[in-house]
């Protein structure tokens, strides 16, 4: 089996519902995600995928949908807020910690082709979540 893995950051806030502690207010996160890719053969180019596809494929889409944003549960009463100032939001059916980050992002990337492994999403340095697709 070979795996190749893509480190992207990006920043994003967010504020977890039914929570109590710091992250029930809104707050920042430096985010980094780490995509492991694998496949038990390579291509004619000896790749597994080229780093600069994924990049390309789930950085932009990072890029458009998470960097920068307010990501907040759908029925977080902020969002009307929010959408009537113009501030950019990304919504999501559950909290949005950095597990279900993570599996947002794998199964974006699942959904473009990619024979993902394992979703690793830093929300601090030191603190990590990660998500393995079946």
């Amino acid at each position: 089996m070979f795996k190749v893995s893509c480190q992207i950051e990006f920043c994003y806030g967010h504020r977890l519902l039914d929570y109590e502690g710091k992250c029930q207010h809104l707050h920042g996160h430096n985010g980094r995600v780490l995509i492991t890719i694998e496949n038990s053969g390579l291509d004619e180019r000896g790749m597994v995928v080229d780093f600069g596809e994924i990049k390309r494929v789930v950085g932009g889409w990072i890029d458009e949908h998470l960097d920068h944003r307010m990501i907040l549960r759908r029925d977080d009463p902020a969002v009307a807020v929010l959408e009537e100032l113009g501030e950019p939001v990304f919504l999501l059916d559950a909290n949005p910690t950095a597990e279900n980050l993570a599996k947002a992002i794998g199964d974006f990337a699942r959904q473009q082709g990619f024979p993902v492994a394992e979703i690793r999403l830093w929300e601090t340095p030191r603190c990590y979540a990660t998500y393995c697709p079946e």
